[in-house]
């Protein structure tokens, strides 16, 4: 299977780091230009420097993607894309009862309508083209509440529903619209959260191991996903190869969502 992204323009949000990056690097060596955006210049510099080194074509972006005056600004930059990637995300643990109404408000600015605004603005260019991909990152805490971080739980089960709903919006046009759920993956910000639930004097290996057995027992495989194998997804929605899939929501969880469907 052969994947070729030449003269594909993607747009990656939140994709200094982690996940993101990786995003950035497999659909930049599959040929797509890709625009590298984060809030600081010096780590979208670094991380452009990064996919470029992997063999691909890239640009930075520097813009707050969660507010409107930073959509604004980025759409000045990057006016048009064929490939979407609405990586951004925020997570913590708290409990329940402690998740404050500006918690709640942060959450869903970051993980939902950053994503809306950006879909809005670049989908009806897809459109007219006849060609586009608009990718959410979902996570396996859409289906599978987590009782340590509800109001994450809750902002990536309404990405799911933005996602089936602009699919609706782009039916028919070959423009595709689809989530991706991921399932706990091993990034920094992973590393923190684990050491959040688990002893901080554990050994990471330990500790992740630990932190499946005790907080995540119904994964399959037993262990964190690589960014990498998220990225895998990415890509292949993101190609001609996936023309027939849209408005779905696809695991990469290690079968940790224990159902036929999402």
């Amino acid at each position: 299977m052969q994947i070729d992204l030449t003269g594909k323009t993607a747009l990656v949000t939140g994709s200094t780091q982690g996940i993101g990056l990786a995003i950035a690097e497999g659909l930049a060596r599959s040929g797509a230009r890709v625009a590298v955006n984060g809030r600081t210049a010096a780590r979208v510099d670094t991380a452009v420097a990064a996919v470029r080194a992997a063999g691909g074509e890239a640009l930075g972006v520097t813009a707050d993607v969660t507010t409107a005056e930073g959509v604004a600004a980025l759409l000045a930059e990057l006016p048009a894309v064929d490939i979407l990637v609405n990586n951004l995300g925020i997570f913590e643990a708290v409990p329940a009862h402690e998740i404050t109404d500006a918690q709640w408000t942060v959450f869903f600015e970051t993980n939902v309508l950053s994503a809306v605004r950006l879909i809005r603005a670049y989908l009806p260019g897809m459109i007219e083209s006849g060609w586009g991909r608009a990718i959410q990152i979902a996570s396996d805490s859409a289906v599978v509440i987590p009782r340590e971080m509800i109001h994450y739980g809750v902002s990536k089960t309404a990405l799911l529903a933005v996602t089936r709903g602009f699919a609706k919006d782009a039916a028919g046009t070959g423009v595709t619209v689809n989530s991706v759920i991921a399932g706990p993956t091993h990034t920094a910000g992973v590393e923190d959260f684990v050491y959040q639930l688990v002893d901080r004097s554990v050994p990471w290996e330990r500790a992740q191991r630990e932190f499946m057995r005790e907080h995540r027992p119904q994964s399959l495989i037993q262990r964190l996903i690589e960014p990498t194998e998220i990225a895998n997804m990415v890509v292949y929605l993101s190609s001609p190869l996936a023309s027939a899939t849209t408005g779905g929501a696809l695991r990469v969880d290690g079968g940790y969502v224990d159902s036929i469907l999402p």
